[in-house]
Order: C-alpha cells, then sequence, then structure tokens
C-alpha cells in the first residue's frame, strides 16, 4: 500500500484539522489499523478487543459499498453520528480505510472534505 511513515504522517494531519478529532487511523482489508491512533492525552470509548472487531467491521462494510458504485458512484466518505461520538470512513485503495472519530460539535460541512483533501493524495498514489 503505502509507506507507513506517509501514513502516520497523513493520521496527524488529520488530527491536526480541529480540537474536536479524536483519533484518526488507517485500516488494512483484514481490519487490522496499520497507522494512526487516539489524539494524546485521550482515551479511547472502547477497549482494545472492541477496537479490533470495529475495524474489521469496517473492512467489511467499506467493501459492501462497493456493490452499488456502477449504479450510485464511488463512496467518498460514510459518516456515523452517534450518542457519544462521530465516525467517519473514507475508503481507500485496495480496500483501506481511513477512519476518523471526533467530539459532537465538529463542523460537519467542513472537516470531512478537508480530510478528503487529505486522503485525497493517498488515493491518487495507490489507487
Amino acid at each position: 500500500m503505502e509507506d507507513y511513515a506517509r501514513l502516520e504522517i497523513m493520521c496527524r494531519s488529520i488530527l491536526d484539522l480541529d480540537p474536536l478529532m479524536r483519533s484518526a487511523w488507517i485500516i488494512n482489508n483484514r481490519g487490522h489499523a496499520v497507522a494512526g491512533g487516539m489524539k494524546s492525552g485521550l482515551k479511547s470509548l472502547e477497549d482494545t478487543k472492541n477496537d479490533e472487531i470495529l475495524f474489521t467491521e469496517l473492512a467489511l462494510r467499506v467493501r459492501m459499498r462497493h456493490e452499488f458504485d456502477q449504479e450510485l458512484g464511488a463512496v467518498h466518505f460514510s459518516m456515523s453520528h452517534r450518542e457519544k461520538v462521530i465516525v467517519i470512513s473514507f475508503p481507500l485503495a485496495d480496500n483501506w480505510v481511513a477512519l476518523a472519530s471526533a467530539e459532537h460539535g465538529l463542523n460537519l460541512s467542513r472537516i470531512p472534505f478537508k480530510i478528503l483533501d487529505i486522503v485525497g493524495e493517498l488515493r491518487k498514489s495507490t489507487g
């Protein structure tokens, strides 16, 4: 896929977009986190075992969304506004996923598109 140092820089760039960002990850097609993590000083809302389940489920969901690409066009991002957190996923090449989470109050009309700009460079170089 990519040089892992570059993936870490990309995750750091996502975290630096807004003080309300909680985490930024790159997940491979098997649901394993290969780069990124929580913003310094924050604790994950779930335990490590649940992170693994979330990442695996997310990788599967991203693969399943490709089923409708011909009819509806490619997915650029998907967002879940949950009770405790906002979760946004960005499909990348080879079924990899950029995953970001944020606190409520995040500018939902601006930040996802800024993240698209960041992951866009990765999409170009790998897709």
